[in-house]
């Protein structure tokens, strides 16, 4: 029984393992002329997964397998589907663009199942070695993704900072952990929080190894002042890929921020918030000042991540304030659903991206979307929903998002630092607003060169129109998903 329990908490993981080895061996007897079948079979394992891993969310239950190194539970449940959604929209909208550009073959999609599976492993992680076993197999998809196009001088170079800026970003990381363990004697995130609750530990090791794992974490979130690499290969790399980068491994950033952080070192919660507070505040001047002066609309939001993480660090130093712990679960909660909005909406601007380019076109430039609401009033019209969810606008749920964290931030407890922190974000979200609407300005009242015909396929349309939408319906009934990640957080703390 106790190998069945096992088996059926990583089922999803092993329906998204098998799902990878069949593609890229069936990949091999298919010729280019049939791709389509590999397309096909990719999206219904994800639809599979999706399904499977549905099922704490249905239940509520919390699951502990593999000795307590796995756990399956609401929150687990929700970051996994978001991520399966994030990925299958990549592909969807990559179509057009990899087809034209020699990608579209098994090795493309096999590396995204991969890419996904060291993400989900990531989310469901409850133990150090497995957090590091998902982190590195993410990392290694992602270094071949970005690099896929081996004939670019652009995608080779990018390739290359993220691999070195990422295996030191690791390096961090795993230096982070070996102190924690070095400190506690253990790699369970449960027992490590028992044992520095009862003073077994060595305070001054485990500091260090705070440091070090806060530094790792910033570098996947794409903080300030790990964020070098973000612009950089947010526009060296192909479309598809930075897709891929921007959305679904935030995700896994949030999850084992909030597994290692929250759950492993809350006695500890002073020490870190005060990184957490300095290098929120610091990412949010940088990624939005800076995102004023770009002309590239990838690497303009690549600088918007950097600023939306910052926000998103912003919930994760609020849930405890003062020693007050009356709003962690609805801090937390907060964090986990501006991640959720924020991989949608970064999701369809990508592929509003890919679907303005052609064979020789990028379509990269801000410019490049002059004069689209008279090509296509309803491209531009959604493409002005998913800006006004990333300035955080209403009525979109990028508005009920900020809102949320900010509200976290002065809630029950919110100190006076607390309150200057919040203006100031506050400020630094005016300045994004302005790089956010010159897009829609550029769209909707610029003069266009470019008459050609917007092409795409019936599942690009759908996806696009429902990615577009759904932001819009979230920003006003945004309750339902308020609801499900503030009571997944509580879950996953015990309550």
């Amino acid at each position: 029984m106790d190998a069945l329990s096992n088996f059926c908490a990583v089922l999803p993981e092993a329906i998204l393992l098998g799902c990878a080895c069949l593609v890229l061996v069936a990949d091999l007897f298919l010729g280019d002329g049939r791709r389509a079948l590999t397309y096909g079979l990719t999206l219904l394992g994800l639809a599979v997964v999706g399904a499977v891993a549905a099922g704490p969310l249905a239940t509520g239950s919390v699951q502990y397998a593999f000795g307590g190194m796995v756990v399956t539970d609401p929150m687990s449940a929700a970051l996994k589907i978001t991520a399966v959604l994030a990925t299958a929209l990549t592909l969807i909208y990559a179509q057009a663009y990899a087809q034209k550009r020699g990608m579209w073959r098994g090795e493309f999609f096999s590396l995204a199942l991969f890419a996904l599976l060291g993400i989900m492993t990531m989310i469901s992680a409850n133990n150090l070695l497995v957090i590091y076993l998902g982190l590195e197999l993410q990392a290694l998809a992602l270094y071949g993704l970005v690099a896929l196009r081996r004939d670019d001088r652009n995608a080779t170079e990018a390739a290359m900072k993220y691999f070195v800026l990422g295996a030191l970003a690791s390096g961090f990381l795993l230096y982070g952990m070996s102190m924690i363990y070095g400190a506690t004697g253990t790699l369970d995130i449960n027992a490590i929080a028992h044992r520095i609750g009862g003073g077994q530990a060595i305070h001054s090791v485990l500091i260090l190894g705070t440091i070090f794992i806060v530094a790792g974490l910033a570098f996947k979130l794409g903080a300030v002042p790990f964020h070098m690499w973000v612009p950089d290969v947010y526009q060296g790399a192909p479309t598809p890929v930075t897709q891929l980068l921007a959305s679904a491994p935030k995700l896994a950033a949030f999850a084992i921020a909030f597994r290692l952080l929250v759950e492993g070192l809350p006695q500890l919660a002073v020490d870190w918030q005060r990184m957490l507070a300095c290098i929120a505040i610091a990412s949010l001047a940088v990624g939005n000042v800076t995102a004023v002066a770009q002309t590239n609309l990838k690497r303009m939001l690549g600088y918007s991540t950097i600023g939306q993480m910052g926000f998103l660090l912003l919930a994760l130093l609020a849930g405890v304030v003062g020693g007050n712990t009356a709003i962690t679960a609805g801090a937390y909660g907060a964090a986990m659903f501006y991640v959720i909005t924020y991989a949608l909406a970064t999701a369809g601007c990508f592929g509003i991206i890919l679907l303005l380019t052609r064979e020789g076109f990028e379509s990269e430039q801000i410019a490049d979307l002059r004069g689209l609401a008279k090509r296509s009033p309803w491209y531009a019209f959604v493409m002005t929903l998913l800006m006004l969810s990333l300035a955080g606008l209403p009525p979109t749920v990028g508005f009920t998002a900020k809102f949320v964290v900010l509200q976290a931030l002065v809630s029950d407890g919110g100190s006076a630092s607390m309150y200057a922190v919040a203006v100031a974000a506050v400020l630094f979200s005016l300045v994004g607003a302005f790089y956010y609407l010159r897009v829609v300005k550029t769209m909707w009242f610029d003069e266009g060169t470019d008459t050609s015909t917007i092409t795409a396929g019936v599942d690009v349309r759908i996806a696009l129109t429902a990615n577009g939408v759904a932001l819009l319906v979230l920003g006003i009934v945004p309750q339902g998903l308020l609801a499900l990640c503030n009571g997944a957080v509580l879950r996953a703390l015990g309550g």
